[in-house]
């Protein structure tokens, strides 16, 4: 992963030699850079800083830009308009249908809070094109009232969120965007691993099953349905249990072959994780879930080993999670 992001991120620094001589590109080994390394409070690798007005106070973070066309809209939108203007429907259509998402912000007036937080996500979601307009024909076309930020996919509105000054945050929005790079659930392979990760939704819920099961497609639309009320705030993963190379995720959640469907909320930050109280997958019971994860009333499920037979023969005796307690309290 690390070599391929200095290759678009070199590719990046030759495009913009041209378009924007000012702006420098350069790499750092912290391998040889201790002093740097420290300075900067390198934690992960690679790490990309940006550096304005020559000063070594405050670098912007850049993360989760993977792409050379991304680095450079992200650097373009930091020191530039980070959103195209929208006089005319024509515009805003030329906006939407060039790729296969794009974001639109309808406002009626181009100077309030909602603007600024809209213009700030702008800038940290470079994967996508950004546009806003305070035209009231504009508006009109798209049956817009309220200020607000619409999603769209190929050409077509799938989420219309309401702005409202102060209400949300930039964090929120730019949550809520990137999860339209991924599919309403995403099933957990090599290919997604890294798409899953780099949206910065903290919070995902992991569905168990095998995918060939009898029961799977009314799971399956249980789950979807789930997802759509919860997009941004949790992000929905399905892990096919009869996938050999997931064998990693098991272990990790200690799920085996009896406990499926199971249903785990993981939180990455904090790395605990819930176990759904129900058994069944269904919409009522993972709502429940959810909410009662997001209110904070979930509780903490601690995974442990079955007791061994042997643990109390010899003088050190085997402790696991389930008869931790027990013995030592």
């Amino acid at each position: 992963a690390s070599q391929n992001l200095s290759e678009e991120f070199a590719e990046a620094a030759r495009q913009l030699k041209k378009e924007a001589p000012r702006i420098q590109f350069g790499k750092i080994d912290v391998t040889h850079q201790h002093d740097l390394r420290k300075e900067f409070n390198i934690q992960e690798f690679p790490t990309v800083k940006f550096f304005v007005d020559g000063s070594r106070e405050e670098p912007i973070d850049c993360k989760g830009v993977r792409q050379a066309s991304a680095f450079i809209t992200w650097v373009k939108r930091r020191t530039g308009p980070c959103t195209v203007l929208i006089n005319s429907t024509d515009q805003a259509e030329a906006i939407i249908h060039a790729d296969d998402l794009a974001v639109i912000g309808f406002f009626k007036e181009l100077h309030n809070d909602s603007v600024e937080v809209f213009c700030e996500t702008a800038r940290d979601v470079p994967e996508m094109p950004f546009g806003m307009t305070a035209s009231e024909d504009v508006c009109a076309n798209y049956g817009i009232q309220k200020n607000a930020l619409v999603v769209f996919k190929k050409g077509k509105p799938v989420h219309n969120e309401v702005l409202e000054d102060g209400r949300q945050n930039k964090l929120d929005l730019t949550r809520l965007i990137k999860t339209f790079t991924l599919d309403l659930v995403t099933e957990y392979n090599f290919e997604t691993s890294v798409k899953i990760f780099d949206v910065p939704v903290e919070n995902h819920i992991l569905l168990f099953t095998p995918t060939n099961s009898e029961t799977f497609n009314v799971i399956y639309e249980n789950y979807k349905s789930a997802a759509a009320e919860f997009r941004g705030k949790i992000m929905f993963v399905l892990v096919d249990t009869n996938e050999t190379r997931n064998g990693r995720v098991f272990e990790y959640f200690r799920i085996r072959e009896v406990d499926v469907p199971a249903v785990r909320i993981l939180n990455l930050t904090s790395d605990a994780k819930y176990k759904m109280p129900a058994d069944e997958v269904t919409v009522e019971n993972l709502k429940e879930f959810c909410q009662s994860y997001l209110n904070g009333k979930a509780k903490v499920h601690l995974s442990s080993e079955e007791i061994p037979d042997d643990w109390d023969k010899m003088p050190v005796k085997a402790l696991v999670g389930k008869n931790f307690d027990r013995i030592v309290f």
